[in-house]
């Protein structure tokens, strides 16, 4: 397993003099929702707070001419507009573009920023966005993914889940999930299926906060800061980044709700949040062999895995990991224990996955005894899986 060269950020550094050594990574936070859900309203609001003071914004919008990005309010020159289409893969140049111009703009002095929004396309399936900062040589060196909003239509939000797939992944893969339009909930009925959809939000992403714009919930001191570094404090907080409690009671109900009325042609349920744990410690090659395996096999469905894992070489220097899909953001280790659970936690949100099949083929190359799975060993000296077993 490859190790970071450098460790994680301690303490906001945003205001002092630039040094010859490496600048602190500027917090990136992606803003997405269906089309129509109030997006751009939301990062009207949020702009104009000075909590949100030198952001540097990137507009994607939908089409050969752009229109809402006229409702954007100037930030100075920081407003890149991308009119390319969807953030998908055929417009990750224009995104790595836009956000290494920005550096460029930074590091010679024509512009002045400390935090970076980027609002997607209604349209648009968020992995893609996640996957260029996450895998990007340059750009995972000079931007930290400070977390993923995404806004709902309380109005139109049940409707939309019913009908797109890309609102549910949209909804799974957020850090914050925000509710527009609660204001027009005006009848008892329009209450009433709010309460269904915020049931329904949870269960899709049981660890995301469900904030309500209209009541002024939608705060940047509830919206930013919820990626897994918080510079004020020497030590990420891991524990809140996993929320794997959160998962494992979801699994819980999910697991019940699956057995009892499951519908293979509801996008809900081909949705599962689930975590697992162990304080077993895995050596650093199986672990690359498990997460190369499940993401070979499942990427495709593998909406998001984030853990916190001992290995057997550095029981004591836990090693975070983070991914989208087939992409992950290289390895962090930690020089410590964030806290006092010294046990591998892994937490996913996965589409057409079975949670037990994912936890023993985990515990496969853990060794853990299985009569009906095959053993590490097995796995590894095996010609038929996809990375080629051992050479012969």
């Amino acid at each position: 397993m490859t190790l970071p060269d450098r460790p994680p950020a301690s303490r906001d550094r945003s205001s002092e003099p630039r040094g010859l050594g490496p600048a602190e990574p500027i917090p990136l936070t992606v803003l997405t929702g269906f089309l129509g859900a109030g997006k751009t309203s939301l990062l009207n609001r949020l702009i104009v707070d000075p909590a949100l003071a030198e952001t540097a914004v990137i507009v994607n919008e939908f089409g050969e001419i752009g229109l809402d990005h006229l409702l954007v309010k100037p930030i100075r020159d920081g407003v890149v507009l991308l009119q390319s289409g969807c953030l998908c893969c055929t417009l990750r140049g224009d995104l790595v573009e836009a956000l290494e111009q920005l550096l460029r703009d930074l590091d010679n002095g024509r512009a002045e920023f400390r935090r970076v929004i980027l609002e997607t396309t209604g349209l648009a399936d968020p992995a893609p966005v996640l996957q260029t900062v996450m895998a990007h040589p340059y750009l995972v060196m000079r931007y930290r993914l400070d977390g993923v909003i995404t806004v709902v239509d309380a109005v139109n939000g049940g409707a939309t889940l019913d009908q797109h797939l890309e609102s549910v992944k949209q909804v799974a893969v957020a850090d914050r999930i925000v509710l527009s339009k609660t204001d027009l909930l005006d009848t008892p009925d329009r209450r009433q299926s709010k309460e269904q959809l915020v049931a329904r939000l949870r269960a899709l992403n049981p660890a995301a906060p469900i904030l309500d714009a209209a009541d002024g919930e939608a705060a940047p001191a509830r919206l930013l800061a919820c990626g897994l570094y918080d510079p004020t404090r020497k030590l990420p907080d891991v524990t809140r980044w996993l929320a794997a409690e959160a998962y494992a009671q979801a699994d819980q109900t999910q697991h019940h709700d699956h057995a009892h009325h499951h519908d293979v042609n509801r996008h809900d349920d081909r949705i599962r949040a689930f975590s697992f744990a162990t304080e077993t410690a895995i050596p650093a090659p199986m672990f690359d062999m498990f997460l190369e395996l499940l993401r070979s096999v499942h990427g495709e469905n593998l909406l998001r895995l984030k853990g916190i894992v001992k290995l057997k070489e550095t029981p004591a220097q836990p090693v975070v990991i983070h991914g989208v899909q087939h992409i992950f953001h290289p390895v962090v280790q930690l020089p410590q224990w964030p806290d006092g659970d010294e046990r591998t936690r892994i937490v996913l949100i996965t589409r057409d996955l079975d949670p037990a099949a994912i936890k023993k083929l985990f515990d496969a190359f853990l060794g853990a005894a299985a009569p009906d799975q095959p053993d590490g060993a097995a796995l590894i000296d095996n010609p038929l899986i996809p990375f080629g077993g051992i050479d012969r």
